[in-house]
């Protein structure tokens, strides 16, 4: 464990209190994995939890949750608890603190989820968690309807597990996923796009087909329910960039289509917008020739354009002229054009559509004969006589 978390459960326990890492941390500890961040839970109240350190902030506060601030990094500290009803299928209405640990993790998701640990106990195992990460299974606790109907955002959550280590989902966990998937309806779209997107961006993107075969994806959308999912498949060296891993999946769903699944699920115009130029070119045959490549790298930034190159799977030849290219620091954009619209303004022409038509007429120019990007020369060629050059 960092020393912070020592620290915060030395002094809950100094305080009379119990106090674990729990949950998420503890499964990629034994697993070897480097956890994302630590969470705590303690049989101390909040305010008691409060009283112990000088620097928190209530997160959380009517569910038991307090940060406490520690060499300037938040660590949640939750105070154990039973979850009451879940009226909108997503929070509980109301939640009631309790004495005992197992009590609070008979309320999580699954059973790799459920292990707490501390130096002077051990690992803390009441459902047989080890043995899943073991076995590699997704397994609920408890009743599998019970834990998705509670959180239908759980049954999105076991297909992001198994693409993320790897795991097979339990049968009666699998069975309840496919009766549960309606509920899906009622989780907003930005919490179904985290995971989905750390489903597609982890070692098994495949398992999205989980999505579909579950009967999840028509709760998400119409756009994601008609995607042609079977032909998705990971490219060697893809690289795990959201945008990427998003524009592999969308590729044969076409431009518009694309762009449409994005902007259900409320991801970010960047993403947005380079998943669409990549839907734009993907399998289309880029010519190996430099001004046919030239053209194509205009249309986009380099991280773009080089995730283009493993998704289209571009031989060595395309790959070999984009680095002479680059070496050569060949023209690419209007931004690196020698002639700018300050120029032409000089020259007499008014800004609007023909100022912009020239500047593409001259970029285009360029792109075929990148040594004739000097001033001098694109102003004879724009026609424009009489200035100094």
């Amino acid at each position: 464990m960092p020393p912070q978390v020592e620290r915060i459960i030395g002094r809950l326990r100094q305080g009379g209190f119990e106090a674990y890492a729990v949950g998420g941390c503890v499964r990629d500890t034994l697993l070897g994995r480097q956890p994302g961040d630590w969470d705590i839970t303690t049989s101390a109240r909040p305010e008691e939890v409060k009283g112990l350190f000088t620097r928190t902030v209530d997160t959380g506060i009517q569910h038991g949750t307090v940060t406490i601030l520690m060499d300037h990094v938040g660590y949640e500290v939750t105070t154990y608890r039973i979850d009451g009803e879940y009226e909108d299928g997503r929070h509980p209405k109301q939640v009631a603190f309790t004495s005992e640990l197992v009590e609070d993790l008979k309320r999580r998701d699954f059973t790799i989820n459920a292990m707490a640990y501390s130096h002077e106990t051990g690992i803390v195992d009441a459902f047989h968690g080890m043995e899943d990460l073991e076995k590699g299974v997704i397994r609920c606790v408890g009743d599998p309807l019970e834990r998705f109907g509670e959180d239908a955002l759980r049954i999105l959550r076991a297909i992001r597990f198994s693409a993320q280590l790897n795991f097979t989902i339990e049968g009666r966990t699998y069975g309840a996923i496919t009766q549960i998937a309606p509920n899906m309806a009622r989780v907003s779209k930005e919490r179904i796009q985290v995971e989905l997107t750390k489903l597609l961006c982890s070692d098994h993107p495949e398992k999205i087909c989980k999505v579909y075969e579950t009967g999840i994806s028509v709760y998400i959308s119409p756009a994601f329910h008609a995607l042609p999912w079977e032909g998705f498949r990971v490219l060697p060296g893809l690289s795990a960039e959201k945008y990427v891993r998003w524009g592999a999946f969308l590729r044969l769903a076409g431009p518009e289509a694309a762009v449409q699944v994005l902007k259900d699920l409320k991801l970010d115009n960047d993403t947005v917008n380079r998943v669409r130029t990549l839907a734009v070119w993907a399998g289309k045959e880029i010519p190996a020739e430099a001004a046919g490549v030239r053209r194509a790298m205009s249309g986009m930034s380099p991280l773009v354009w080089d995730a283009l190159l493993d998704l289209n799977g571009c031989g060595e030849a395309i790959r070999r002229l984009t680095a002479e290219i680059r070496e050569r620091g060949d023209c690419l954009d209007l931004k690196h054009l020698a002639v700018s619209g300050q120029d032409l303004i000089e020259a007499g022409i008014k800004p609007g559509k023909e100022m912009g038509e020239l500047l593409q007429r001259l970029l285009e120019l360029v792109l075929e004969c990148p040594q004739k990007n000097e001033r001098g020369t694109l102003l004879k060629e724009a026609g424009i006589q009489g200035i100094k050059l």
